[in-house]
C-alpha cells in the first residue's frame, strides 16, 4: 500500500492567529506557509480556502487542544466547531488532531534564535503547525510501512 498522492494542510488555530503548514505531493515532509492574521472568521474561512486550492490540498488537519490530561475542553468544541465551518467552505475533509505541547515544542526549537519580538508569536504558530503536520506524517509512514510487511 503506498501513501496517497496530494497535499495535507495543517492549522494550528489561535485566536489572534493560524499557523499553517503544508505537505510535499507525497505526504514525506511539512513546510509552514505564512501564518495567518485572523480578521474574521468569513474572511478567514476565504483565505484558507485560497490556500487549500492553491496547494492542491485533500486533507486539512486541524490541532485540537486539548486538556493535558487529553479530555476536551471548550477550547476543543471551539476548534470542531471552527473545523465543521472549514470542512462546509473547503469541501475537504478535516481532521482534528491532538496539538498538546505543540506550541511548547515550537518555542523552544525558536530558544536562542534571533527572531524579533513582533515576529515571534507568528513563528510559533507556524512551527507548531509544521510539528502537528510531520507527527501525523510521520506516523502515516510507520503505520503503511508496518501494513506493507
Amino acid at each position: 500500500m503506498s501513501r496517497p498522492i496530494g497535499r495535507i494542510l495543517a492549522l494550528d488555530l489561535g485566536t489572534r492567529r493560524i499557523g499553517i503548514a503544508v505537505s510535499d505531493e507525497l505526504g514525506i515532509l511539512a513546510r509552514g506557509l505564512d501564518t495567518l492574521i485572523r480578521t474574521n472568521k468569513r474572511a478567514d474561512l476565504e483565505v484558507l480556502n485560497r490556500i487549500a486550492m492553491e496547494h492542491q490540498v485533500r486533507l486539512i488537519l486541524l490541532g485540537n487542544p486539548l486538556r493535558l490530561s487529553g479530555e476536551a475542553g471548550s477550547q476543543s468544541d471551539w476548534a470542531r466547531k471552527f473545523g465543521d465551518d472549514l470542512r462546509a467552505r473547503t469541501k475537504l475533509p478535516v481532521a482534528l488532531v491532538d496539538e498538546r505541547l505543540t506550541s511548547a515544542a515550537a518555542a523552544e526549537a525558536l530558544r536562542g534564535k534571533r527572531i524579533p519580538i513582533r515576529h515571534r508569536k507568528a513563528a510559533i504558530d507556524r512551527i507548531a503547525a509544521i510539528i502537528l503536520l510531520q507527527g501525523y506524517l510521520d506516523a502515516h509512514a510507520v503505520s503503511t510501512m508496518e501494513h506493507n510487511l
